[in-house]
């Protein structure tokens, strides 16, 4: 194992935990596979499809908190994301993908400013009330989401809490779902990159394994922290990837 392989190795596990507890960790793995030698294109396929095996373990971890939202079911949510995956993986092998790159950061920003939002300054609905967000709505946002995933995959975690948590699913419950529809999305692309794409194993064998090792922590926290510490993380998380991806623009 070369000095590059395993400083991937190490972010690699951090980067399971990131995306265990709000998403993100492709922002990790992603500058780490450049330099380990891969060009941004092979690096962005390659840590779609090296941190799919953490979110299918990270998802069976955390089955129990999995719900639906918005009037939408799991399986509804299931399907959308499924479809939506499929497709941006198809643009990503058909158009380059400069333009959502620049588009990131303020994906990113939005999103967090979304989330921090319905964390800290919304007030309180009342037992019973409707959500923020339709069920047309929600459906649209998954769809769109899962499509962006596909594509690039970068802050969909952090971009699926706004919306989930927006169609009134307490964060703890947003996060596990969004592990659960996070590897769904990825399935998609993931067979159509292996289809398509000739993959690096080596370095997709090292990124799994650390970041499935990584993904269980970031469970345990997930079920464990505070919930408020827990919003204050994510918010934080949110804010650090806006401000690195707004440097590198």
């Amino acid at each position: 194992m070369t000095f590059a392989e395993a400083v991937l190795v190490v972010v690699a596990f951090f980067a399971g935990a990131q995306n265990a507890l709000a998403g993100g960790g492709s922002f990790l793995t992603f500058p780490a596979l450049l330099y380990a030698g891969l060009d941004p294109r092979a690096a962005n396929i390659t840590s779609a499809i090296a941190l799919f095996p953490g979110q299918i373990t990270t998802s069976l971890a955390g089955r129990n908190m999995v719900a639906g939202a918005a009037g939408l079911s799991v399986a509804k949510l299931f399907w959308i994301s499924l479809i939506g995956g499929a497709v941006g993986a198809v643009l990503l092998l058909a158009t380059p993908v400069s333009v959502f790159t620049h588009l990131v950061p303020f994906l990113v920003l939005f999103a967090t400013a979304v989330f921090a939002w319905g964390s800290f300054f919304r007030k309180a609905q009342p037992a019973g009330a409707a959500p923020l967000v339709s069920p047309r709505n929600a459906a649209i946002l998954q769809a769109a989401i899962s499509i962006y995933g596909g594509y690039f995959g970068g802050g969909i975690g952090i971009l699926m809490l706004a919306a989930l948590t927006a169609a009134g699913m307490a964060v703890r419950n947003a996060g596990a779902t969004k592990n659960l529809l996070s590897g769904v999305m990825n399935a998609a692309a993931v067979v159509i990159f292996i289809a398509r794409i000739k993959i690096n194993w080596v370095i997709v064998l090292y990124v799994a394994i650390a970041a499935i090792a990584g993904g269980q922590l970031g469970v345990y926290l997930l079920r464990r922290i505070n919930e408020t510490l827990l919003r204050i993380a994510i918010t934080a998380i949110g804010l650090g990837l806006t401000i690195a991806l707004f440097l590198k623009l």
